[in-house]
């Protein structure tokens, strides 16, 4: 928790450097990208926690593999034991299918296919790290922004922590919405529409931009992404249904880190507060698109952001999603929220003593204090700047 509070709090003082500097030497950037590649070293040679998710991305695999749907066999089930390796017999709820979207399973089972191992999904999510940094520097090119800001996403935290060490699939899903954007930026409607649409096959969150997209990308690029989404789920199509696994009980039983979603809940029943939290990202993205033609990073980060504080589980690695976008200071809330949500680790430390899987209110009032600061902060300023004169 020591080395992840100075790491956050250096971090923070980086962001004030980048906004103060219009251009950094081109050395800089190299030398800056060279230490976030080295401190992920020390986490993708550390291993995972006994039952954290890449555990069940390797069963989920494994099992695709062996001609079985993850979206029906439980880990758990005394018949399947044999299927187990040394490496899945601890992953996390064994009594559940995988909630995981088709994309996400074929990605497993593509990867276990080459070597069925932890440290070579690992592998794979840092690649797709850096391939995201290439990417980034593209956009922020062709925007005319200084390419120092690929700093901003490269050297938070969260990715030495979340994508080296832990192993999420979210950077996967991360790599293919950023370049679905590029290829909007380039006027590749089709990559565009194909790429978002895989995004969305990875993890669900993204589907709140969707808004984005509507008079950018032509209705035959849109029907695309769809047909191709569809193809998808055909491998675990069981009698003609579409599975979703145990994504159900994931939306109506499991919580984390939730005070928006825990408040409304106490009135209303959690299906419809899953919809308003989607309601919520759609309406933001509605409105960012009505304000400009052009497309800016706010316009990506803001509709997940606002989606996700409203949603029944924000893990810190939710937050990754947001990372390459975070670069204007109208998002300077959201930054502070991917350092201020770093406490929330301490709930594991809690679990391992043997204490109740609940973020303390401490915590809470840490996290979203200091965002809900930030965002006071940036209305005022806003509020204080002169209107620009007609012309």
């Amino acid at each position: 928790m020591i080395p992840l509070a100075v790491a956050g709090i250096a971090y923070l003082l980086a962001i004030r450097e980048f906004f103060s500097t219009p251009r950094f030497p081109r050395r800089v950037i190299v030398i800056g990208m060279a230490l976030a590649a080295l401190w992920h070293l020390p986490f993708l040679l550390t291993p995972p926690g006994s039952d954290d998710d890449i555990h069940r991305y390797l069963w989920d695999g494994r099992v695709q593999r062996l001609g079985y749907n993850p979206y029906i066999v439980v880990p758990s089930d005394p018949a399947l034991a044999a299927l187990h390796a040394p490496e899945t017999r601890t992953l996390n709820h064994p009594d559940l299918p995988s909630p995981y979207p088709a994309g996400a399973e074929l990605f497993f089972r593509a990867v276990t296919a080459i070597h069925e191992s932890i440290f070579t999904l690992k592998i794979t999510f840092v690649v797709c790290d850096f391939a995201i940094v290439l990417v980034l520097l593209d956009i922020l090119r062709r925007g005319g922004q200084a390419a120092h800001w690929v700093l901003a996403y490269a050297w938070n935290p969260l990715l030495a922590t979340e994508v080296a060490g832990s192993g999420h699939i979210d950077i996967v899903g991360v790599l293919l919405l950023l370049v679905s954007v590029a290829a909007l930026g380039r006027r590749w409607r089709a990559v565009a529409a194909v790429a978002f649409g895989l995004a969305v096959a990875v993890k669900l969150l993204p589907i709140v931009l969707l808004p984005l997209y509507w008079r950018r990308v032509r209705i035959r690029d849109g029907a695309l992404a769809a047909v191709v989404l569809g193809f998808l789920y055909v491998p675990f199509l069981n009698h003609g249904r579409i599975l979703i696994g145990s994504l159900g009980t994931y939306l109506h039983s499991f919580r984390f880190n939730d005070p928006v979603f825990a408040t409304l809940e106490r009135v209303a029943a959690p299906q419809l507060v899953v919809g308003f939290a989607v309601l919520v990202g759609f309406l933001t993205a509605i409105w960012m698109r009505s304000k400009s033609e052009a497309l800016s990073s706010d316009a990506f980060a803001w509709p997940m952001a606002a989606s996700l504080l409203c949603a029944p589980v924000v893990y810190p690695w939710y937050l990754l999603w947001l990372l390459p976008f975070v670069r204007s200071a109208s998002a300077l809330p959201l930054i502070i929220w991917t350092v201020s949500i770093i406490p929330t680790y301490y709930v594991w430390h809690l679990r391992a003593l043997g204490r109740p899987w609940i973020v303390p209110g401490w915590i809470m009032l840490l996290e979203y204090g200091c965002v809900a600061m930030a965002s006071a902060i940036v209305g005022f300023r806003q509020f204080r700047q002169p209107a620009a004169p007609d012309p």
